[in-house]
């Protein structure tokens, strides 16, 4: 009985130790993050947004603050690495997390879950790509601005960057296009429906993107001008990308033109940029 008990309570003690592993990542971020919540955000840093990010002095001021604590916390998860001889400084670091902070504003504890570092070009970059045509695979060349992988990396051209950042009212942004493929990548392949939780959200989900990605092919197969960027009829995955990009930039442009899509991508981002 002795021995029984004395390896019970062994196993009970190798299971809190176990778990106690397992729960010290996500105990070591909550208190960081509770941290930095208290950190003053950088005056330098506050002077690189009100300068390079329009937007950002558009936001209420309980959005901007909510704003730099994301960017804080992002600034200190997420490596940044330069690419062909870009320079990374705190105006690359900070333009680039705000931005994509700007996807987690109406989530305070949101987070790009599998994000493992941002790539950053001086330039548009050049990848290689295989390309089925039906019958024959062969390598293509293109030339890109931005990029996201499922592997947690993002990639990105600098002055897209800034040039996505400056205007805040063409519906096109690099950023907050990669960064919504991070978000649709967190539950898979990139496929255009990211965790959005409950099984009847997906039903619904799929009805309106689905209708409103049928329409921006419709229209652009008649020859019409789209508010939406044409390159959102590629995939699924690009079209929430693209919707993303207009739902921040163009926000009542997107409401009175795809009112079901507004809402769908108002209750899954819980914010409304109508109101900035």
């Amino acid at each position: 009985m002795l021995w029984t008990l004395l390896w019970l309570g062994a196993l009970l003690l190798l299971a809190l130790m176990v778990a106690g592993w397992l729960a010290a990542p996500t105990l070591w971020r909550a208190w960081r993050r509770h941290r930095l919540a208290r950190t003053p955000f950088p005056a330098s840093w506050r002077g690189i947004l009100r300068r390079r990010m329009p937007l950002y002095r558009r936001l209420p001021v309980p959005l901007q603050r909510q704003l730099q604590r994301h960017v804080q916390v992002l600034l200190a998860e997420m490596p940044f690495v330069g690419c062909g001889g870009q320079a990374i400084t705190d105006e690359v670091r900070v333009l680039i997390a705000a931005q994509a902070a700007l996807l987690l504003l109406g989530r305070p504890a949101g987070r790009f879950r599998d994000l493992r570092e941002v790539l950053v070009y001086p330039g548009p970059f050049v990848v290689d790509r295989p390309l089925h045509d039906g019958s024959v695979v062969h390598d293509a060349r293109r030339v890109l601005s931005g990029e996201s992988w499922q592997r947690g990396q993002v990639v990105l051209s600098w002055p897209d960057v800034i040039e996505g950042a400056a205007d805040p009212a063409d519906g096109r942004n690099v950023v907050i296009h990669e960064f919504a493929h991070q978000l649709d990548q967190e539950s898979g392949p990139a496929n255009g429906a990211p965790f959005l939780g409950r099984r009847a959200a997906y039903a619904r989900w799929s009805r309106t993107l689905g209708a409103a990605y049928a329409e921006l092919r419709a229209q652009l197969a008649r020859g019409e001008a789209t508010l939406l960027d044409p390159y959102g009829a590629s995939d699924p995955a690009e079209f929430f990308a693209v919707a993303s990009e207009c739902f921040f930039e163009r926000a009542e442009a997107l409401a009175q033109a795809h009112p079901q899509l507004f809402a769908e991508l108002g209750a899954y981002y819980r914010c409304d940029p109508r109101q900035w």
